[in-house]
């Protein structure tokens, strides 16, 4: 009874300790924006409502001939298809170009539903679908990156028939132990969803006005370029996770239950297509283990993009570009041809 008592106790003092934050966090104008949220990219904005991942977003410039291109952002606090914008301009008029809003991010909509691995999968599919019918076009090449290469890792092993080839940049999964934090391994033995009722209650909301505050968001952008930041992307992030909703997903990401269960490279070993990884320092995942992962896969290849720190496609534009360009090339010479 005493020990009972004590956890009522201190789980008490920690929900009034939680509520007293978040007061003093909105008096320090570190609460929600609630202002209108501008496009991250700027092209055509469509929707596409599905029964299990909610309505989606997404941008789209289907202007020019050839295979369709879908371009996947990464999932964390402040994450939103703005990560994309640099490839969708730079590779728009060269081939159609769509750009997701994942689940709980962006446009997309937010809460309403419990977000797992699962939640993005089946997001990215039925835009997949959804371009494949729209273009009469089988199968698109995909670039993702981050967290979402492992999403996109499942789609491609279960519905080759949809996918063309994978671009994966600073992919998670490809780490040794070592490399990995506690967090991830606990997720990816199926310990860590625990955690998520559990931040919810204990004042998960002032948890994540701390990690969207411009302080925070500038010191994790400034961990993810080598040169300077993005300042861009940096009030982009802000506005996108200062939207209402915006906790919620990234909520279930701290927790640990968006990281898929199980040993990431047994995933991205069942992919059969052509794949490229991107990759150089990257202060949020390790790549201790891709070169013999690669030896071992013939369908893989990587190739380094130096002097950056996981966001390439932002910091090395036009050399993340040519390395993209090349894969297909290599892959298919007439990579426009529908």
């Amino acid at each position: 009874m005493i020990g009972t008592q004590l956890l009522a106790d201190v789980r008490d003092a920690a929900v009034e300790g939680t509520r007293l934050l978040r007061r003093r966090l909105h008096e320090r104008e570190l609460g929600r924006h609630h202002g209108p949220l501008p496009s991250a990219i700027e092209a055509e904005r469509r929707t596409l409502q599905t029964a299990d991942a909610g309505m989606l977003s997404y941008y789209a410039d289907a202007s020019a001939p050839g295979r369709p291109l879908v371009l996947i952002h990464g999932v964390h606090a402040a994450a939103s298809s703005y990560e994309m914008r640099s490839l969708f301009n730079e590779l728009r008029g060269e081939r159609p170009v769509y750009a997701l809003d994942l689940p709980g991010f962006g446009f997309s909509q937010r809460g309403g539903t419990r977000y797992t691995p699962d939640t993005y999968v089946r997001a990215i599919e039925h835009l997949l679908r959804h371009v494949a019918d729209e273009r009469q076009e089988d199968r698109a090449d995909i670039v993702a990156l981050s967290l979402s290469s492992e999403y996109v890792a499942r789609v491609a092993a279960d519905l080759p028939e949809l996918v063309h080839s994978i671009v994966f940049i600073s992919p998670t999964g490809f780490g040794t132990d070592a490399e990995t934090s506690g967090l991830m391994l606990q997720a990816r033995r199926g310990e860590a969803s625990m955690l998520w009722p559990t931040l919810a209650k204990l004042g998960g909301e002032a948890l994540f006005d701390l990690l969207v505050s411009r302080r925070s968001l500038s010191y994790y952008l400034r961990r993810s370029f080598a040169g300077r930041v993005d300042t861009n992307l940096l009030e982009y992030s802000y506005a996108t996770s200062h939207q209402r909703g915006a906790e919620v997903a990234p909520l279930a990401f701290i927790s640990g239950a968006l990281f898929p269960s199980g040993d990431p490279l047994d995933a991205y070993a069942r992919i059969r297509v052509p794949v490229l990884v991107l990759y150089d320092q990257d202060p949020h995942t390790g790549f201790g283990a891709l070169r013999s992962f690669i030896q071992r896969h013939d369908n893989f290849q990587s190739a380094r993009v130096i002097d950056t720190r996981g966001l390439p496609q932002i910091e090395a534009r036009e050399r993340t570009a040519r390395a993209v360009r090349a894969f297909w090339d290599r892959i298919s010479p007439q990579r426009h041809a529908a």
